[in-house]
């Protein structure tokens, strides 16, 4: 096997993180473009909402359309595509042409995601190809714990224009990275169409499925709002919040290793106790929520359960995916952003409605429904529930 150049796994991570930065950090400057378009809060949550519903659409058959095309094209085209978008993002004055440069990126998005982890599998010998991919994935947190509370500093202290720069940077830096160091990756054998859709012939699978979709609605109905509902119920300025999302991003780190730690010790009671959690945590949140130092305190804990979706979502639907799972991972990268539109589709409806503070029962929900799906799945299938190892 051709020696790697370690620099390549580095610059995939920072690909994943430009694309992670790109899709969410348009949550902790919602406030920023609801001002400069003269939109309402709830219309601004359309760019969450429709980048993650064009996710939702494209994910897994978008992938195999491609299966024979040079791995290394598509990443560049789709990083390069990312990185002009941002440019977009900075400077255009019509809020149309915004979600326009939403719709296109989204529809990549899954691309890059999984071929990154493939191509960092395929790159290492198979005993360290765990780690690669861990590696890469990693990306995802930093994006959360990094991307998404640097790029609403930036907003706050310069401007959007350079916010949204940051991110096309980043995107940049990983294109030349891939152009450099990354081997052309033709594709030698296609994946089977017909074996890997067979999955979908499982109840199983798709009660699993469906609980992905209601925990990330439960994570994001409220996440999505998450800087309005610090500045209108917490009464927190910019850069309060932006500190705050620099520590709830921060302290998803922990969250997950904590969570990885649980799945490998008990998937079934840990994927039973995350939504647990989350419901007690909406219920804090909601009580709390006026009042400052307790809200401070509460981000920390909200910030490690929240994590822990992520992480429990992909275990869960996965178990039932062994046998394709590069599909299933695809899977689980398209119902996971068609949860992530209802969630914020589901919590702009209730600001509108029912004010900023009532928010918070928008996830109240989605957490609860997630746990009924998860308790009837135990019902109907207790004999047959998965280990937690893939």
């Amino acid at each position: 096997m051709r020696k790697v150049n370690p620099l390549l796994i580095f610059i995939l991570a920072i690909g994943v993180f430009g694309i992670i930065t790109t899709e969410m950090s348009i949550v902790g400057v919602l406030p920023q473009i609801a001002r400069k378009f003269e939109i309402s809060t709830a219309q601004s949550g359309l760019l969450v909402s429709i980048f993650a519903l064009v996710v939702a659409i494209s994910g897994p058959f978008l992938i195999l359309l491609v299966s024979g095309i040079n791995r290394k094209l598509l990443l560049l085209t789709t990083i390069f595509i990312f990185a002009i978008s941002n440019i977009f993002y900075a400077y255009t004055t019509h809020f149309e042409v915004m979600l326009i440069f939403r719709i296109i990126p989204a529809a990549l998005h899954p691309l890059f995601f999984s071929i990154a982890l493939v191509t960092a599998a395929n790159l290492v010998p198979p005993e360290k190809s765990g780690r690669a991919v861990s590696k890469v994935f990693l990306g995802v947190t930093v994006g959360f714990a990094l991307g998404v509370p640097l790029t609403s500093y930036l907003a706050e202290q310069f401007s959007l224009e350079i916010a949204f720069l940051f991110g096309a940077i980043v995107n940049a830096v990983a294109f030349i990275g891939i152009l450099i160091l990354l081997p052309s990756m033709p594709v030698k054998e296609k994946m089977s169409f017909g074996k890997q859709v067979g999955i979908l012939r499982k109840t199983e699978l798709w009660l699993n499925i469906g609980t992905v979709i209601f925990i990330f609605a439960a994570m994001f109905s409220v996440y999505s709002y998450f800087a309005e509902y610090l500045a209108k119920v917490t009464h927190m300025n910019g850069s309060s919040i932006s500190i705050m999302l620099l520590i709830f991003g921060v302290i998803m780190i922990l969250g997950n290793f904590l969570f990885g730690f649980l799945l490998q010790k008990n998937m079934l009671k840990t994927v039973i106790l995350f939504p647990v959690l989350y419901l007690f945590v909406y219920l804090f949140v909601y009580y709390l929520g006026s009042y400052f130092v307790p809200m401070i305190f509460m981000v920390f804990i909200w910030g490690i359960v929240h994590s822990g979706g992520l992480i429990v979502s992909q275990a869960w639907l996965i178990s039932e995916a062994k046998e394709a799972p590069e599909f299933g991972n695809s899977l689980f990268v398209s119902f996971s952003n068609l949860g992530i539109t209802l969630g914020t589709s589901f919590g702009g409806w209730f600001i509108s409605q029912l004010g900023i503070q009532q928010l918070i029962w928008s996830g109240f929900i989605f957490s609860l429904l997630s746990l009924v799906l998860i308790l009837i799945k135990i019902k109907l299938f207790n004999s047959s529930i998965p280990s937690p190892s893939n």
